[in-house]
């Protein structure tokens, strides 16, 4: 625990100006972001009489060892670079809401030249236009039937499209009028374009001009005696306008705004958000969050905005945002609301009429999302905490493990041999720390061994992030060998990816940023996917690299027992046990986690072809080749002159893909020993 006098800066440093602030740790990693309309008078309230500060202030103060500044010219611009940096750095004492779900959306892809209608969940990507979100993907496949009646937009994917294409037939819903058919050119992808457009109007609220064309048209055919037609336009005004009921009015002035309501108690709190579009609730949306920071109703209203729009434009945010109290400085949040949008955003707080009945509907929605949290989490923590603590109890642990790390290794009889690290904090997946490895210290099938590499590659990396930072002055990590850069693959798929490589443990130390560092923080309990052997391999590997603060077990499959190092007999946790169940979990993560890594390294070697090894053959012209001859083996026996034929091969390509494939050729053609039968070679270069 620090002490904020030490690292608290001079008298008269401090600028009395707008800026934004970062509180960093003794791992100079970033743990509080924080704006000011004076630096100088708001850090200093945090450097009083601990006595005098709130318990959560207190705890990140004395948890910080420096703090730093950036001067800004306005208080729009402080609020960007705060959730600029919060977004980036992810500190800990930050009140950060995350959805409890991943919510549906009613996506139109714009994007494309012929625009599709699907649902839609997670990050939104350029150039799709959204709506929503719904509490459903039933309700929106609803909406969406009943739509394309009137609106027959592609909703097909792009297989079924390019099938459509080839075969010259559309699919069912091309019979039956739910689809344009631009796959076989029914319609111009201009013609199809102004549909997904028509449809956009009308999801975005602009309803009853259309409708009201529609009539007119129906009418219109009536008159003229198209009786067929003006009844196609009668069913679909009614198939509209039960579209329309799905979602009832709320607002009668077709308002578009979008209403945030808070709950929260003395530890959480939870956001609601109703999207109203043409007067009706066409979203609805809620999050959860700790209440790490010292945070009041409008303070919690500020970050909820700037996460719900930090990362829109134009129509995305409303022309009124309402809430149930108004930000620190409301008219700094409604200019960075109003360069979001482009046009002027109110923001205020409802005072009467519908809004305010809508808001307190709103409100009784958060309400309820707090208690059920509560309800939730209280018993997954007792459950979390008692687990850990059977774990601790067993295994003769000082304390209960908050951080457990587990390894696991996979392969298929020898080859394509992998590793996998997991890691749980507090009895939860931590996916943006998982770490994979390739085992590349020798060949061949030999799990003790590989284990041995994972460990101590793992925590020679955690060695030398100390070493540079100070913690470690002097130890194993400075003369034990270097592992190769290229042996660790990096982290998980599902976790953020760097943009290079691991560093190697002797290369220059990547400049102090703030960003949660690789390999950088030790676990209190290391578990291993086996027994007494791999138990062993893993605590031979710390004892090397001289840490011994890390205890170490192994979780058997067979029996599920678990193992200490120098332990001939293995401790039995009772069936029934919340700590065997969590090691299990962690365990099956593990394995789950490398057979996927082990599988994926599989495929990829069989896919690989001859051509891989063209120098400068991209993905198009191995593709053209493959189709011009049939097949690799077909390409193998082609002369330079003919392969000189293909579009896009010139003769200095044509001469490597021969001298490729020649080198290549097998020497004895493949056998399938079961039916004395000779493999041939595929279209792509791989055997069957």
């Amino acid at each position: 625990m620090a002490d904020p006098s030490s690292y608290r800066p001079k008298p008269g440093q401090i600028p009395d100006s707008p800026g934004v602030y970062k509180f960093r740790d003794e791992h100079r990693r970033v743990i509080y972001v924080g704006k000011a309309k004076s630096l100088r008078q708001r850090l200093a309230n945090y450097f009083q009489d601990l006595s005098g500060l709130h318990p959560r202030t207190r705890t990140m103060v004395t948890t910080a060892a420096s703090v730093e500044w950036t001067v800004v010219s306005t208080e729009v611009e402080a609020l960007q670079l705060e959730y600029s940096w919060i977004k980036e750095f992810d500190p800990r004492f930050n009140v950060k809401y995350r959805d409890d779900k991943s919510y549906p959306y009613l996506a139109v892809t714009l994007n494309e030249e012929f625009p599709r209608v699907q649902v839609m969940r997670g990050a939104k990507k350029k150039g799709v236009r959204y709506f929503g979100p719904y509490g459903h993907a039933w309700a929106i496949r609803e909406t969406v039937d009943l739509m394309l009646r009137v609106f027959p937009v592609r909703t097909c994917s792009a297989g079924v499209f390019k099938n459509a294409a080839r075969s010259g037939r559309p699919c069912l819903l091309g019979y039956i009028g739910k689809c344009s058919a631009p796959c076989v050119g029914r319609v111009t992808p201009e013609e199809h374009r102004e549909l997904a457009d028509d449809f956009c109007d009308f999801m975005a609220g602009r309803t009853g001009t259309y409708i009201r064309r529609l009539e007119k048209d129906m009418t219109a055919a009536a008159e003229e005696m198209e009786y067929e037609r003006a009844a196609r336009l009668r069913d679909d005004v009614e198939a509209l306008r039960r579209a329309m009921e799905k979602s009832a009015v709320v607002l009668a002035d077709a308002t578009d705004a979008d209403l945030i309501a808070v709950a929260e108690d003395e530890l959480e709190a939870a956001v609601q958000i109703f999207h109203v579009r043409g007067g009706r609730v066409r979203g609805q949306r809620g999050w959860v969050t700790d209440k790490v920071e010292n945070v009041d109703t409008s303070g919690l209203v500020e970050h909820a905005l700037q996460q719900l729009y930090g990362e829109e434009t134009g129509d995305s945010v409303p022309k009124e945002v309402l809430v149930p109290a108004l930000p620190e400085d409301p008219e700094a949040v409604s200019q960075w609301l109003a360069g979001r949008r482009g046009s002027q955003v109110s923001l205020r707080i409802p005072q009467r009429g519908d809004k305010k009945d809508l808001m307190a509907t709103v409100q009784r929605n958060a309400q309820q999302a707090l208690g059920l949290h509560k309800t939730k989490r209280a018993s997954d923590l007792t459950t979390r905490s008692r687990a850990l603590e059977e774990i601790a109890e067993a295994l003769g642990l000082d304390t209960a493990p908050l951080r457990i790390e587990c390894f696991d290794i996979s392969h298929l009889q020898g080859d394509d041999v992998v590793a996998s690290m997991v890691v749980f904090e507090d009895g939860l997946a931590r996916k943006g720390e998982y770490r994979r490895f390739q085992i590349k210290g020798f060949e061949g099938q030999d799990d003790v061994r590989s284990m041995h590499e994972v460990i101590s590659r793992r925590f020679r990396r955690y060695l030398h992030e100390k070493e540079r930072t100070g913690e470690w002055e002097e130890g194993p990590a400075a003369t034990g060998p270097v592992p190769a850069a290229s042996a660790v693959d990096g982290p998980a798929p599902t976790g953020p990816v760097p943009a290079a490589p691991d560093q190697d443990a002797g290369a220059e130390p990547r400049e102090d940023d703030g960003r949660p560092k690789r390999f950088a923080y030790p676990p209190q309990l290391l578990v291993v996917d086996g027994g007494q052997p791999q138990v062993a391999a893993a605590k031979r590997a710390l004892d090397e690299l001289g840490i011994d603060d890390i205890a170490v077990c192994g979780l058997a499959k067979r029996l599920e027992e678990v193992w200490l190092p120098d332990d001939d007999d293995p401790v039995v946790l009772p069936r029934s046990s919340e700590g065997l169940y969590l090691l299990q979990r962690v365990r099956d993560e593990a394995h789950r986690f490398a057979i996927t890594y082990q599988r994926a390294k599989r495929a990829k070697r069989i896919r690989a072809s001859p051509l891989d090894a063209v120098a400068g053959l991209g993905e198009t012209r191995k593709q053209a080749l493959i189709k011009h001859f049939g097949s690799v083996k077909k390409l193998r026996q082609a002369t330079i002159d003919e392969i000189c034929e293909v579009p896009g091969i010139g003769r200095r390509t044509a001469e490597s893909v021969a001298v490729a494939l020649a080198a290549a050729a097998p020497a004895t053609p493949a056998v399938n020993t079961a039916t004395g039968e000779i493999i041939e070679e595929d279209d792509g270069g791989s055997t069957t």
